[in-house]
């Protein structure tokens, strides 16, 4: 998941920096991840690009988002904390 997930975001943002941090062990049992699954339905995500240039960060969120709504319905994943830089 994770690389598909560096996949799309390289491909429409060409991030200075993308980190990308599967925390989802620590919500095993909770709601979001009842099966205690290790991997796969919680992401962190820090990316920082010039494409989230001279946009407030409620777009730079949006857009980032946008790119990503299809596989988050596909991959199951519950939640999605995301961080937003312009380079």
């Amino acid at each position: 998941m994770e690389n598909a997930l560096r996949s799309l975001l390289e491909r429409e943002f060409e991030p200075e920096i993308l980190e990308i941090h599967d925390f989802s062990a620590e919500h095993a049992g909770h709601t979001g991840n009842p099966d205690s699954l290790p991997s796969g339905t919680h992401i962190r995500i820090f990316i920082r690009s010039r494409h989230f240039s001279n946009l407030d960060l409620l777009t730079q969120h949006r857009k980032v988002f946008n790119l990503l709504k299809e596989f988050i319905s596909a991959s199951g994943i519950h939640a999605l904390e995301l961080r937003t830089e312009a380079a």
